[in-house]
């Protein structure tokens, strides 16, 4: 059996912008996301997960941000424009 199968995995935005020098990415909330949460990014070329370890809005660093909210968040992988970010649960 897959793993992946019994994790909810829920669509809380997409990349907006991947800023390669500081590996961060730019991502509009559908949901809200904490310091914590697992997430998974998922593009033609992306493929990773990782615990949401740091994020800001406005270059302020922030532990819950909200739906509809813009936030620059720490990656640690390569993204691209355009690829998915999931809430893992």
């Amino acid at each position: 059996m897959n793993p992946m199968s019994e994790i909810k995995k829920t669509v809380i935005g997409k990349v907006e912008h991947f800023y390669p020098k500081i590996g961060v990415v730019v991502v509009t909330l559908e949901a809200p996301l904490q310091v914590g949460d697992k997430i998974f990014v998922e593009g033609k070329t992306t493929h990773f997960e990782q615990i949401v370890e740091s994020m800001q809005i406005e270059k302020v660093n922030i532990q819950r941000a909200e739906k509809g909210q813009s936030i620059g968040l720490k990656v640690v992988d390569k993204a691209k424009e355009g690829d998915i970010v999931f809430k893992l649960e």
